[in-house]
């Protein structure tokens, strides 16, 4: 499959929330024949570049929540792209079509690799963006979904992942990017198996790593809406997503101080 970038269309300006100087483009481009749509959100007032920071959403698609935290991002005085791992404008609440698209996706690593990294060059592309300052961050699926782009080598100084699935890094390879995975100790979706030969992994590769993992808290504990989902290994945990989203700017602060 051919996976070169084709970006399509640079959409008008649009308010993504109430403060006048925070602004989005939809970005419509392209990976092979799959056409995908991303949002790039920043604060117009800041004239200068700036560090670029992906967003990877969760296995219910580029929805409103992946959206927030890019702007949450911006409001931080970052640019950050949104990225589309489905296209076709496909989001959904029912989980069953949220495991076969992963699974379509994940099925193929090398596939998967190159999808994030085709939303990587969008933000790398945005004249906003410094692009000797990039960092990813992932929700679940996303999670993963950025451990991967480390492990494919991918230019990032660093790389974040919130209750993703912890991937284990493959032999032989040299991982680049910093690494922050912040997990719930009462994930149902991670056997501690997982975790471990995550960890073991990272070791093997003298990876520059970091897993902080919180008590009590499930799977999806940043999102306030994981109740409504029906599913009960997913739940919000306020004070474990205030905690992890501190921890990040604090780790984004010191990968982007090197």
């Amino acid at each position: 499959m051919n996976h070169e970038l084709k970006i399509l269309l640079f959409a008008g300006l649009l308010p993504l929330t109430a403060s006048a100087e925070i602004r989005t483009e939809v970005i419509e481009y392209q990976d092979g024949d799959t056409r995908l749509t991303g949002y790039l959100v920043y604060d117009d007032s800041v004239e200068s570049k700036r560090p670029g920071i992906l967003v990877a959403h969760e296995w219910w698609g580029l929805n409103d929540y992946a959206k927030q935290r890019a702007g949450m991002l911006a409001e931080l005085g970052y640019v950050a792209f949104a990225l589309d791992m489905y296209g076709e404008n496909r989001i959904t609440s029912h989980a069953p079509d949220a495991r076969g698209w992963m699974q379509q996706i994940t099925s193929n690593v090398d596939a998967w690799r190159a999808r994030a990294l085709a939303g990587l060059n969008v933000l790398k592309s945005s004249e906003r963006v410094d692009a000797d300052r990039l960092a990813a961050i992932g929700y679940c699926f996303g999670g993963a979904t950025v451990m991967q782009m480390a492990y494919a080598g991918a230019d990032l100084d660093g790389v974040v992942s919130f209750h993703g699935s912890l991937p284990p890094a493959p032999e032989g390879i040299e991982i680049k990017s910093k690494l922050l995975a912040a997990h719930g100790y009462d994930d149902g979706f991670v056997a501690r198996e997982q975790v471990d030969a995550f960890q073991q992994s990272l070791a093997a590769a003298n990876a520059d790593w970091q897993l902080v993992i919180y008590g009590g808290a499930r799977h999806s504990f940043t999102d306030p809406d994981a109740g409504e989902y029906g599913i009960d290994m997913l739940e919000y945990n306020a004070e474990a997503d205030a905690r992890s989203w501190q921890l990040m700017q604090d780790f984004l602060n010191e990968v982007f101080a090197d």
